[in-house]
C-alpha cells in the first residue's frame, strides 16, 4: 500500500514538473515561428495588430522550447508571467484540436483572439471557421482535446 501510495505522488510530481508540447518548426525548436508573443498584444498607430518577429539576441525557455522576442522588455514580461502571453495549446492549431486532429504545428501568422486569449490557427481557413462559428463550443472541444494529449504525455 505504501508503495501505491509513493507511486502515485511520483507520478503527479512528475506531471506537475513535465512540459508542455510547444508549436515548433520542424528544423528547430524555436516556439511559434519565431515571433514575439508579446506582439500580438500591442497594437499600432493605425489600431492593428502586426505580428512581430524576435531575433536570437532576446530568448526566454519555456516548455523545453526557445521563445524570441523583439526586445529585451518583452522577454522579461514573457518570463515573468509565460502563461498569460502564451498561446493557447501553446501555439498548435486551435482549430485541429477542435476536430480532433491532434496537434498541427503553426507558424504563427494566422492568429485571432477569442475572450482574451490569442489563438494560432495553421491556415485562415480554420481561424474562418472560428470566427463565423461557435467558436466557444470550437474552444471547449479544443480544451478537452488538450487536456487529453497533456494525460497522455504526463
Amino acid at each position: 500500500m505504501k508503495k501505491l501510495f509513493l507511486g502515485l505522488i511520483l507520478l503527479t510530481c512528475n506531471s506537475l514538473f513535465a512540459s508542455e508540447p510547444v508549436s515548433t518548426s520542424f528544423w528547430n525548436n524555436i516556439a511559434i515561428g519565431k515571433h514575439d508573443a508579446l506582439g500580438y498584444y500591442q497594437e499600432d498607430l493605425t489600431g492593428s495588430t502586426p505580428t512581430t518577429k524576435g531575433v536570437e539576441h532576446f530568448t526566454v525557455n519555456w516548455q523545453d522550447a526557445e521563445w524570441r522576442f523583439a526586445s529585451q522588455a518583452s522577454a522579461d514580461k514573457f518570463a515573468e508571467n509565460p502563461r498569460k502571453y502564451a498561446p493557447r495549446y501553446n501555439g498548435h492549431c486551435a482549430n485541429a484540436l477542435s476536430l480532433g486532429e491532434g496537434l498541427i504545428n503553426t507558424d504563427g501568422s494566422v492568429w485571432e483572439f477569442f475572450g482574451d486569449k490569442l489563438h494560432l490557427f495553421y491556415a485562415e481557413r480554420g481561424r474562418q471557421r472560428w470566427l463565423k462559428g461557435d467558436w466557444q463550443t470550437y474552444q471547449a472541444e479544443a480544451d478537452q482535446a488538450w487536456l487529453e494529449i497533456l494525460n497522455k504525455e504526463s
